[in-house]
């Protein structure tokens, strides 16, 4: 069964790489892309023709949808992604499955017994057990390096998380400001949701941090955050909806 995967993170597309090689021997990655482009390149090409393809919904120029938007994907999908927001939108696109990362085997599993049946089909009760599957253990804090220094930094005292220039900063409600190991990408996968919102690809911020939101043209939010941010700190526009419900719970 021929298997490409459609995944800006690198260090999530080795994972699922290797969970694939784990527990699935018969399956062959014959593919990766991290972008829309190079997406819409590699599966525009014939000659690659995967059964299966693993699509993360946020990518690198986009979101996957748009691939869907500039050719035809005869492939099966199992889309992966860290936000339950798209669960609709991704089955409007003919997706066999919808899997929350981090991704559990077991329904990585199911998905991929989706996916051998001939035409598969999608169980949407199924789905919506799975969509209301929250974890119940968040982490509660982070080792971080300060020149010759190891310094716990509890989850409750960061105001919120940053990417600059290729690096993963960390802020603390005191204003400390520390480089962390970690991609966005992977922290949003370790944080309560209920205290923590990506409002961006390069922005998690903490409900404590935020000190008043003035609208934007566009449709943007602008958020005044306590400790100020040496960045304009703004709510993507498809972010926008899902962050005011997030305010108000």
């Amino acid at each position: 069964m021929k298997v490409f995967i459609v995944e800006d993170e690198l260090m999530a597309q080795a994972n699922l790489l290797r969970v694939l090689k784990q527990n699935f021997p018969d399956m062959d990655v014959v593919g990766t892309a991290g972008s829309v482009k190079a997406a819409v390149q590699c599966l525009s090409d014939a000659s690659v023709r995967p059964d299966i393809i693993f699509m993360d919904v946020e990518l690198s120029d986009g979101n996957c949808f748009e691939i869907f938007r500039q050719i035809e994907i005869k492939s099966k999908v199992i889309m992966t992604t860290a936000y339950d927001s798209y669960a609709v939108k991704a089955f409007e696109v003919n997706s066999i499955d919808y899997l929350l990362k981090p991704i559990d085997i077991t329904s990585l599993r199911r998905a991929v017994a989706r996916c051998r049946m001939s035409g598969g089909y999608v169980d949407t009760e199924s789905l919506a057990r799975a969509l209301k599957q929250n974890r119940t253990e968040y982490k509660n804090r982070f080792i971080v390096k300060f020149n010759d220094r190891i310094i716990p930094v509890n989850t409750s005292d960061i105001a919120y998380f940053y990417s600059e220039e290729k690096n993963t900063f960390l802020v603390t409600k005191d204003d400390d400001r520390y480089v962390v190991d970690f991609s966005l990408d992977v922290i949003s996968e370790e944080l309560n949701p209920n205290m923590f919102f990506r409002i961006s690809r390069g922005c998690i911020v903490s409900m404590d941090a935020i000190g008043s939101i003035t609208k934007q043209m566009g449709g943007r939010l602008k958020i005044d955050a306590r400790p100020k941010a040496s960045f304009e700190m703004t709510v993507s526009r498809s972010r926008v909806d899902d962050f005011l419900d997030w305010l108000e719970k």
